[in-house]
């Protein structure tokens, strides 16, 4: 996947806020959050992308619990929405960059995806 810069980006990266909240994402010249896509990211990266296993929020408080690659959804995960469903059938299986392929179960990714975000929380707080 190519780094591909907008206009009007500069550069980018994360900021915690007072509440706990976590922006990640690109920054502006004049430092202002340039497009908030999700609230926060717990879990591994390779070369500044989302690579492992971990949790994101979206700002609607859906969140996939799972692996990504090269900053997507990519690999196996469980998708929880707002109200603490997993939709109807359960979206939990493989997923290939955000886009859900195939239903299987895949409980001990997602326990690792919850372990590697309560480390990176744990590392977070310190």
């Amino acid at each position: 996947m190519a780094n591909r810069m907008r206009p009007g980006v500069v550069k980018y990266g994360s900021h915690k806020h007072d509440d706990g909240t976590h922006y990640v994402g690109d920054w502006n010249e004049k430092g202002q959050k340039h497009e908030a896509t999700f609230h926060r990211y717990e879990g591994e990266f390779m070369q500044g992308w989302f690579h492992g296993h971990g949790i994101f929020w979206r700002n609607d408080n859906m969140r996939f619990e799972g692996e990504f690659r090269g900053g997507r959804i990519w690999g196996h995960g469980l998708v929880t929405y707002a109200d603490g469903s997993n939709g109807f059938p359960r979206n939990e299986g493989f997923f290939q960059d955000c886009r859900f392929m195939r239903k299987t179960r895949c409980p001990q990714v997602i326990q690792r995806a919850q372990k590697v975000a309560h480390i990176a929380r744990a590392q977070m707080d310190q």
